[in-house]
């Protein structure tokens, strides 16, 4: 008699699901070496890290009026030397894995420079009237 593989659907799948619902995220992975990420995970984790540093760096630049293009290339190196040092400093991770240092520096670097950007004039444009 052949044995049957159980098929699961998208809400019993074993781990991912409880009660019908996603896991939650442990955020205790957020800082251990030892975990394993998958290319997405990764990805996903850089991609806010650098929304955080946007979001911080354009509010405090636009509410301290600082002007001028060498702010958005201060921004750049914060926010990339906040990246690499996450994933190389504090997760260890072989960079080769994911795509090499350009992959994983690149994660989140558009949308960010955009939030930058876009917080940053605005509020420079309040605090200015």
């Amino acid at each position: 008699m052949k044995e049957r593989k159980k098929v699961y659907s998208i809400r019993e799948q074993p781990g991912e699901y409880q009660n019908g619902h996603l896991s939650p995220f442990k955020f205790g992975k957020l800082f251990d070496p030892e975990a394993s990420w998958d290319k997405d995970q990764l990805g996903d984790v850089l991609h806010w890290i650098r929304q955080v540093v946007a979001l911080i760096c354009g509010l405090l630049w636009g509410a301290i009026p600082l002007v001028g293009g060498i702010w958005i290339i201060v921004f750049l190196a914060i926010s990339s030397g906040i990246v690499y040092g996450y994933y190389a400093i504090i997760l260890k991770t072989d960079e080769e894995d994911f795509g090499g240092h350009g992959a994983l520096l690149q994660e989140g670097l558009f949308a960010s420079i955009t939030l930058f950007l876009v917080l940053k004039k605005v509020l420079f444009a309040v605090v200015s009237l």
